[in-house]
């Protein structure tokens, strides 16, 4: 299983023959190496509704036939919009024929504002727990530390988790580093930083302060094998 990195909190995922993106914000991230109008995707896993996370997910999901995993008010509404939506939520979970997926809580917001600037309410923001041959991917989306994230490390065997470090929106570097304490990942990847220069940080004196052996800062485009 290949799993690369591609800027802000853009995760890939290929396995079982599919191919599958997380939050793919791309035309508009400066820290990219993906070009929106050549990525192919089999399956795209929304964690909300923030355009930095959505992203271009009516363009890829729509030349693509892409199916959407998202929470179910963000699922509704691109269910409305014309794109193939399964909605699911908070503490549900779901065998699809490429993995098996379960949400988790994060503390954040979710909404989509369009482009005439109306704003969208689009549910609770999730964290996504990704199954697939026998490993366990958790994507805690946009989040703050929070107390649970220990029985969400308790209650799975997480082999790759993608937190947060970017400060000001999200955790920061020191709350994260207690979340991958919490979480006990076999390898930890910091996303959402470096996007704009609000959330600037470094990721890899963040990795060398996790857990040794565990942490990893991939650069954009840059992968690891599961």
């Amino acid at each position: 299983m290949k799993v690369s990195y591609h800027g802000h909190a853009v995760v890939k995922v290929e396995a079982n023959g599919k191919t599958i993106l997380i939050d793919p914000f791309i035309s508009e991230n400066g820290n990219t190496d993906l070009d929106a109008d050549e990525v192919k995707a089999d399956v795209i896993l929304l964690t909300h509704g923030h355009n930095d996370h959505v992203g271009d997910t009516f363009e890829i999901a729509k030349r693509n036939d892409t199916q959407v995993v998202a929470p179910f008010e963000l699922a509704e509404y691109l269910g409305n919009k014309g794109l193939n939506a399964h909605p699911m939520h908070i503490g549900g979970g779901h065998e699809f024929d490429f993995g098996y997926v379960k949400f988790t809580q994060a503390f954040h917001g979710s909404s989509y504002t369009e482009e005439d600037g109306t704003i969208i309410y689009t549910g609770m923001p999730a964290g996504i727990l990704l199954t697939i041959d026998g490993k366990t991917i958790y994507h805690a989306g946009d989040t703050g530390l929070f107390s649970d994230m220990k029985l969400i490390g308790e209650r799975n065997d997480i082999d790759l988790a993608f937190l947060p470090i970017g400060d000001n929106f999200t955790m920061g570097p020191s709350d994260a580093l207690v979340a991958a304490e919490w979480i006990q990942a076999k390898q930890v990847v910091p996303v959402h930083y470096n996007t704009f220069d609000l959330i600037n940080q470094d990721g890899d004196a963040f990795a060398e302060e996790v857990k040794p052996g565990t942490g990893k800062a991939l650069k954009p485009g840059e992968s690891l094998e599961l």
